[in-house]
């Protein structure tokens, strides 16, 4: 189904069962956030909440809360867009196969953006920031925030769409020293597109101007989060998955306006002008804190006939945003493949909230037969992920060269075969003093820490321990150890403290492991406050371990060594305990879980859940 607006899918959303109508009075202040959460987690439909406290506006939440779901909205067009990315990310496929492309051409015509005199959304009036859904995810947020924008800014040296960036940066409607009405906050990275042209209209001393498009086609909203091809801008990409062209004009003041999205907020960021940004619960599962970010000022927010506001919440994967990756990771396809010669296959590890964390499969071609089998052209190929878009965020990188059955997405199996395999002494490879994500709080400041490829190829080096050796149990400093799976346990020691301690601590341990010998099959080793918590599941090991770890400063070894300034060891230890510079953990508010339990009580709207 074509889709021209929220409305138009939530319907058609609700007609087939994929969607429920909460009748109730919510509250915007974390009740509709926990709502989201708990039907999220259970697989449940989507939410549309007709009476939200303090707003005359419905939202609607969980839209793309399954894969399956999303398929369904773009059932439509799906497949034309896979085709059209297919021919972009390898165009001699058009020529090999012709017959399976005549359908792109069609697709295409739906690319080129739509000019219309219309100055406003369809139907659209004026209203105010104070009169949307101010929607307060978790307790200690810093106030309303927009979760699913759709950020648009142009190039001041090129102006028009098609030098246009259409981003999801997210959004703080309210709270901090922001004046309500008048003042929103937008949080990104300089290397972001939106950064680009701000620089850029810094440099030409003049603000830049913003819009900010909130709903319309579902296709709009995945657009602003897709990973397109050098040449490809969000709006054409819009056009063809929403199978209906990106209609857009301009107001009176120069701002663009999406014609066809539920509400519109255009304003203008003002060269140098800051103010603090969050805290907001992020997708690593903790606060990122509040940081100077640059300031909009409002100019005017439009929103449609029978608008409708979409939402999410992030937190500690799986969540939406998993769903997001997946259905991106449907449309894109092999493109990793075509950007990165040599790659077989890319995962970013959702469980570890996504940037910290790259499983990948590469090719292995540089060895010479008669030579002893290491990694080599593995280790250019890590170059090249860790140097492309948001791949460079990730902290560690764990890449091999495996069987044609051995894949990144059974992440316990993966990592068994590295254990296998991996040459500690050799093949660690650290980048220190470097940059990692925003939101990641392990590192030595904002944007600041360390990566390390752990590449691993050839024969069977060990096998790998299913049982935990006395000597490890009797270590000192040790309270608890529990295995995690073959080849991997969790150390439980007493609460990290400070830089200089841990640094005693670790060699006391270390060394107490090298003299009582027996853990030749146990090459790695994750030291935390909870081992049971850490061993209890595969997701916990990966969230608490690479989130909560800087690999400068938190890897250490069992009989280290440097060898010509390289670093080895027998045994990888990382320290993955929490540490004072840590942001804090997303915890719920047992006050607000209590009270949104009469939702799912008898009589309730989401009574049929039974959750």
């Amino acid at each position: 189904m074509i889709y021209r607006s929220m409305e138009e899918a939530v319907n058609d959303l609700e007609k087939h069962g994929h969607l429920v109508r909460i009748k109730e009075e919510v509250d915007p202040d974390k009740e509709m956030a926990a709502l989201h959460l708990r039907v999220h987690e259970a697989g449940g439909p989507a939410l549309y909440f007709e009476n939200v406290k303090g707003s005359a506006f419905p939202a609607v939440s969980n839209l793309f809360g399954t894969v399956e779901r999303s398929k369904f909205l773009f059932r439509t067009t799906l497949e034309s867009v896979q085709k059209v990315m297919e021919v972009r990310n390898d165009p001699a496929s058009a020529v090999k196969k012709p017959w399976r492309h005549i359908s792109s051409g069609f697709a295409a015509t739906n690319a080129l953006p739509l000019k219309r005199k219309a100055l406003e959304p369809a139907g659209g009036r004026k209203i105010r920031i104070s009169d949307l859904p101010l929607i307060k995810h978790w307790p200690d947020d810093g106030g309303a925030f927009v979760t699913l924008p759709q950020v648009y800014s142009e190039d001041p040296e090129k102006p028009g769409i098609m030098n246009a960036n259409l981003g999801m940066y997210r959004v703080q409607l309210s709270g901090n020293e922001y004046i309500l009405d008048e003042e929103i906050g937008l949080h990104y990275q300089i290397h972001r597109g939106i950064g680009v042209h701000q620089s850029k209209a810094v440099k030409k001393g003049e603000p830049l101007k913003v819009s900010i498009f909130v709903g319309g086609p579902p296709a709009h909203t995945l657009s602003a989060v897709m990973p397109l091809p050098e040449g490809l801008s969000e709006m054409t990409f819009a056009g063809l998955l929403a199978g209906r062209r990106f209609r857009y004009s301009y107001d009176e003041e120069g701002f663009a306006i999406s014609n066809d999205a539920d509400f519109v907020i255009t304003g203008e960021i003002y060269p140098e002008e800051t103010k603090p940004e969050g805290p907001f619960g992020d997708h690593l599962g903790y606060y990122s804190l509040a940081h100077e970010f640059p300031l909009m000022r409002v100019k005017n927010v439009y929103a449609r006939e029978n608008a409708v506001w979409p939402f999410t919440v992030v937190g500690r994967p799986p969540q939406e945003d998993t769903a997001f990756g997946e259905m991106i990771h449907e449309l894109t396809g092999d493109a990793v493949k075509q950007e990165i010669p040599g790659v077989k296959e890319v995962h970013a590890v959702d469980a570890a909230g996504v940037h910290p964390l790259l499983f990948a499969i590469g090719s292995e071609r540089y060895t010479p037969y008669d030579q002893p089998k290491r990694p080599a052209e593995l280790l250019t190929i890590a170059n090249r992920i860790l140097g492309t878009g948001q791949l460079s965020l990730a902290k560690y990188l764990f890449i091999t060269a495996g069987e044609d059955t051995l894949t990144t997405h059974d992440e316990e199996a993966f990592l068994q075969y590295i254990l296998e395999r991996i040459d500690l002494q050799r093949d660690l490879h650290f980048q220190t003093n470097t940059t990692i994500d925003t939101l990641d709080y392990s590192g030595t400041g904002l944007n600041s820490g360390s990566k390390v490829v752990i590449a691993a190829y050839g024969d069977k080096k060990r096998t790998l321990a299913r049982e935990i050796p006395a000597s490890l149990e009797s270590a000192p400093g040790v309270a608890k150890v529990r295995l995690i799976m073959p080849g991997a346990a969790a150390v439980e020691t007493k609460e990290y403290e400070t830089v200089e301690k841990t640094a005693e601590e670790m060699k006391i341990l270390t060394a107490g492991l090298e003299s009582g010998g027996g853990l030749e099959g146990l090459p790695l080793l994750i030291v935390c406050d909870d081992a049971d918590f850490l061993s209890a599941s595969t997701s916990n090991f990966l969230w608490a371990s690479f989130t909560r770890s800087n690999p400068s400063h938190d890897m250490y070894g069992v009989k280290e060594r440097f060898a010509n300034k390289h670093w080895g060891c027998g045994q990888m230890v990382i320290d993955a305990r929490k540490k004072p510079h840590h942001a804090p953990p997303l915890v719920k508010d047992e006050q607000v879980e209590k009270r949104i339990d009469r939702f799912f009580e008898t009589g309730g709207s989401l009574e049929q859940l039974k959750l």
